[in-house]
């Protein structure tokens, strides 16, 4: 552990001696702990549900550098194992990655996202406070509390009138532009009665290359909206991920080099708002006291290891679109038979 840097979550079975799990030095990722004793087991997992629906009792998170060793005699022996272990958790998880009845460094990501709601609404308000919105709609699912949250605050009705295929894989992590695409049109379909000569606001946990919302946009315009303004529950996503999420590289972040007025033209909705950063780590922090920091770097771009610069990041980029050039064409191949 003390040779690597960077965000993980390990578990490995070690032949002779038991199940072992560790956790990085900033606890950038997840790991949580439980046991049943009608079982007679223990459980290790990235997230809480996983440990609830197998029926087991959640015991706490593994700690930032800590390591977790279940011996075949079922005895648990635990060692820190990195120097000054501080919990920096990735905000991006609270945002998008956990499910909402999952419970990650002692934080309810359902009541993460509604709070995220909460102050997205009052900075519509602080911004447009004659705004006209006459329905939010989320972009499903997951940032279905967050647009509930913002609606009960605006008091505007919320409806949930962009119905989700759910035989379809989440469109962010598609490899290939027109893969996503393809995608976007199977996985939503709108409910015209709900959008049709209205002023819509379309709320989605965040905007990462902006392509997804475009399609979404132009769907919702065809269905009749008269206005429609689009709201990220999550601050503009400017910078690639380096801990382990398959995060965009610069070229393809759609709030790298532009503005909020910009944005907009480039989705086609009359207006674009985006979560404050300091209120969307305030969410977190109000919720676990015990959590100082936040690793943001996709949206602030500071990377709580170090040791990521400029030249780390162009390497990345190459390697990552070497890699989908290779897979792309193959992958593309199978979805042509879906559609």
């Amino acid at each position: 552990m003390k040779q690597c840097q960077g965000g993980f979550s390990v578990i490995a079975l070690v032949v002779g001696v038991g199940l072992i799990a560790f956790r990085d030095s900033h606890g950038i990722r997840p790991l949580v702990f439980g046991h049943s004793s009608t079982k007679n087991g223990h459980i290790f997992a990235s997230e809480s549900v996983a440990i609830d629906t197998l029926g087991f009792d959640f015991l706490r998170d593994v700690n930032p550098g800590e390591a977790i060793l279940v011996d075949f005699n079922g005895q648990v022996h635990t060692a820190l194992c990195a120097e000054s272990p501080t919990l920096v958790p990735c905000l991006f998880e609270y945002v998008y990655l956990a499910r909402p009845d999952s419970v990650v460094n002692k934080v309810s990501v359902y009541q993460a996202r509604l709070k995220m709601g909460v102050s997205l609404a009052k900075r519509i308000q602080k911004l447009r406070p004659n705004h006209g919105i006459e329905v939010v709609v989320p972009i499903p699912e997951t940032s279905r509390p967050s647009a509930l949250e913002c609606a009960n605050v605006l008091q505007v009705p919320y409806r949930d009138a962009l119905i989700k295929n759910r035989y379809i894989a989440r469109t962010f992590i598609m490899p290939g532009q027109s893969l996503r695409q393809k995608g976007i049109h199977l996985k939503l379909n709108p409910i015209k009665p709900e959008l049709e000569g209205k002023c819509v606001l379309l709320v989605d946990d965040s905007i990462v290359r902006g392509n997804t919302a475009k399609e979404i946009v132009q769907m919702v315009r065809a269905a009749g909206a008269s206005k429609i303004f689009f709201a990220s529950a999550a601050p503009p996503v400017k910078y690639p991920n380096v801990y382990g999420i398959d995060m965009p590289t610069f070229s393809e972040l759609v709030a790298h080099n532009h503005q909020e007025e910009e944005i907009a033209g480039i989705l086609g909705a009359d207006w674009v708002i985006y979560q404050e950063l300091s209120d969307a780590e305030e969410t977190i922090k109000s919720l676990n006291p015990e959590i100082k920091a936040l690793e943001s770097s996709c949206f602030c771009g500071e990377y709580v290891t170090g040791g990521v610069n400029k030249e780390y990041l162009e390497n990345l980029q190459k390697n990552r679109n070497e890699d989908r050039f290779s897979t792309g064409k193959t992958t593309n191949s199978i979805i042509d038979l879906l559609v």
